[in-house]
C-alpha cells in the first residue's frame, strides 16, 4: 500500500510534481542496483537498530536505481530523500552507486531534474510554517480549503521528503501518553510503515485507535528517527 503519493491542491503544485510521478512510475530502474541498494539499506538499518523503511522507502531506492545519483545534491533531489536524510544515511548509498556506475560504465541521468516537492511547493512551505507556529491542524486545513485527510497526506509527503515536523502540540491534545507509546512501539518493531497493517494490528490491542491517530504518530516517529 503506497501512502506517500502527492495530492494535488493547486495547478502549480500539480505542474511542479508531474515530473516526479513520471520518473517514479516509469519502473525502468536498474533492477540489479535496486537489489544492491535494498541489501545496503537492510545493513544500515541493522547497524542503527531501525526498521529498513526508516532509512529510505522502496520508491526512493527505485529512483536511485533510475537516476544514479553520485553526489549529495543529486541524492537529495530524489523524491522522499532531502538533504537531511542524505547527511544522516546517504554516504554509503552514494559510494555504492558511484562504484556501480564506474564498474559498469553507466552514463548517469544527472541532467534529469527531479524537483523537490518540499522546496518547490508553496502550500507545503505554508504547512511547515504553520506547524512551526503550532497552529491547530484543523485550522490549517480550513485556511487552505482542504480536508483533514488531504492535509495529513501533505504532512506525510513533507515528512517523507526529509523534513522534521514537530506535531507534539497537536498529538498531545488527541492522544494520551500510553496510546502514543503503543503506536511508537509498533513502528519500532514493524518491518513496514504500511498504514493498513498498523491500524489493523493496533486495533486488535485497542479499538479506540483511529487511522488519523496512527498517521500522526507515524509522522512523529519518522521525524524523530528518519529525518
Amino acid at each position: 500500500m503506497e501512502l506517500a503519493l502527492d495530492h494535488n491542491f493547486t495547478t502549480d503544485v500539480e505542474d511542479e510534481e508531474s515530473s516526479e510521478r513520471v520518473i517514479i512510475n516509469a519502473k525502468s530502474y536498474d533492477e540489479k542496483l535496486f537489489e544492491m541498494l535494498k541489501i545496503l539499506r537492510k545493513k544500515v538499518a541493522k547497524e542503527k537498530d531501525l526498521p529498513p523503511y526508516v532509512i529510505f522507502q522502496d520508491p526512493s531506492l527505485e529512483e536511485m536505481a533510475t537516476t544514479y545519483p553520485t553526489t549529495k545534491d543529486e541524492l537529495a533531489s530524489v523524491n522522499g530523500v532531502g538533504m537531511g536524510k542524505v547527511n544522516k544515511f546517504g554516504k554509503e548509498f552514494i559510494d555504492l552507486i558511484s562504484t556501480y556506475v564506474e564498474e559498469n560504465d553507466i552514463e548517469t541521468a544527472s541532467d534529469i531534474v527531479v524537483k523537490s516537492s518540499v522546496n518547490k511547493s508553496k502550500i507545503k512551505i505554508f504547512i511547515i510554517q504553520q506547524i512551526d507556529r503550532k497552529v491547530e491542524l484543523d485550522e490549517i486545513a480550513d485556511s487552505k480549503n482542504v480536508t483533514f485527510d488531504e492535509l495529513l497526506t501533505e504532512i506525510e509527503n513533507i515528512c517523507y521528503s526529509g523534513t522534521k515536523l514537530n506535531l507534539d502540540y497537536y498529538i498531545d491534545s488527541v492522544l494520551d501518553d500510553d496510546k502514543q507509546q503503543q503506536i511508537y512501539d509498533y513502528f519500532l518493531e514493524s518491518e513496514t510503515d504500511s498504514l493498513e497493517d498498523a491500524v489493523n494490528a493496533l486495533k486488535e490491542e485497542d479499538t479506540d485507535f483511529t487511522e488519523d491517530n496512527v498517521r500522526l504518530m507515524r509522522v512523529k516517529f519518522l521525524s524523530e528517527y528518519a529525518n
